[in-house]
């Protein structure tokens, strides 16, 4: 099984800054893509960012200049920094691992969430 772990939600007042980080562990070879989406209250789930593991990065527009994606392949982790965040940054941040290499092939996991909430 491959799980992915986040950590480093909570609450915070707009302008200041967050710091996600997400875990990968299990019995697997490789991650190709981890990512960060999230969903607020009765919104559709949306990327938010992702980077390869070469380090190749794509950003939502809404947080460009403002979050920054960042992994250590060692340690199969990915992190967000969120700096200057909004109200509207308010959701349920969700890591993501595509094309994760296993015995079985590749696979696709979530992480469970992490609440972020930005106050005003």
């Amino acid at each position: 099984q491959v799980q992915l772990v986040e950590s480093g939600g909570g609450l915070v007042q707009a302008g200041g800054s967050l710091r996600l980080s997400c875990a990968a562990s299990g019995r697997f070879f490789s991650i190709n893509v981890m990512g960060w989406y999230r969903q607020a209250p009765g919104k559709q789930r949306e990327l938010v960012a992702r980077i390869t593991s070469g380090g190749s990065t794509n950003y939502a527009d809404s947080v460009k200049g403002r979050f920054t994606i960042s992994r250590d392949n060692a340690k199969n982790t990915v992190y967000l920094q969120m700096n200057s965040l909004k109200p509207e940054d308010t959701a349920v941040y969700y890591c993501h691992g595509d094309r994760v290499r296993t015995y079985s092939g590749l696979l696709e996991r979530w992480g469970q969430g992490t609440l972020v909430t930005v106050s005003s």
